[in-house]
């Protein structure tokens, strides 16, 4: 086991409870180019390091009121069911276009990141607080439930497939759609990851096995990560955060395309 498996597995960790996303798109390369799985194997994989590092960063938000739990069920929800389909179809694709789509993907995200699509707590000053998006709000009981629905399994199909598309589309869907703050959508969406990312790893066990060894590594590892993150999480910049991760991320995904295309 690499100590910079292990040393990276943190930071995805750390991006994970920061800004409810990042995960995937930080663990897919590093399981391909570091740890060396192959495409399908990497995807399935970050699932789970994914939905368990999800899950321990939801624990201090919730714990801080930042996590609006009907919104999430129902976007959850939606996006299990989307997540379990495009498992199930990643076995008919090509682990190259896999890896491919992927790398689609991380650019699409970053691009979203840098132009700062995923909104600023300004856009839902009549959310109310934390506490009250928490417990339920006007906002709340006005909630799109179609549209939340669509999206959520459209996200989950995406995560499903490529192993990627979780929190940086599910962010912006909650804070447009959910009318939540940022701070509440980031969250919140770790409730939603966990429970898609859950979902696609089911999907893809059925044809793709993991090495349940480095698995539970780089998840303990991502795990506390995570916790740091999300305790930090309201006292960094969002905002300068989000567009520094954006350009990382668009790095990330253009060698990830040269890589797919000098392999080709």
């Amino acid at each position: 086991m690499s100590p910079v498996v292990l040393l990276l597995a943190v930071l995805v960790g750390v991006a994970l409870g920061l800004l409810g996303g990042g995960g995937s798109i930080l663990t897919v390369p590093l399981l391909v180019y570091v740890a060396g799985l192959d495409a399908k194997e990497a995807i399935a994989t970050s699932l789970l390091v994914v939905g368990v590092t999800s899950l321990a960063a939801l624990v201090p938000h919730a714990r801080a009121g930042r996590v609006r739990w009907r919104t999430g069920a129902i976007f959850g929800a939606a996006a299990m069911a989307g997540a379990y389909a495009g498992g199930r179809i990643a076995e008919f694709v090509p682990g190259t276009v896999l890896l491919v789509a992927f790398a689609l993907m991380m650019v699409a995200t970053a691009v979203a990141m840098i132009r700062g699509r995923a909104g600023q707590d300004a856009v839902a000053p009549a959310s109310g607080s934390a506490a009250g998006d928490a417990g339920g709000s006007d906002v709340a009981r006005e909630l799109p439930v179609k549209l939340v629905l669509l999206e959520g399994v459209v996200v989950g199909l995406v995560t499903g497939l490529v192993g990627a598309g979780g929190g940086f589309l599910v962010v912006p869907a909650l804070v447009l759609l959910g009318g939540l703050p940022m701070s509440v959508a980031v969250g919140t969406s770790l409730l939603v990851i966990a429970m898609k990312s859950f979902a696609g790893l089911a999907g893809y066990l059925s044809s793709v096995s993991i090495d349940w060894g480095l698995a539970a590594a780089v998840t303990a590892m991502a795990v506390l990560g995570s916790i740091g993150g999300a305790l930090l999480s309201g006292r960094v910049p969002q905002e300068r955060l989000r567009q520094g991760f954006g350009w990382f991320v668009l790095v990330m995904g253009v060698l990830v395309l040269g890589q797919s295309a000098l392999t080709s």
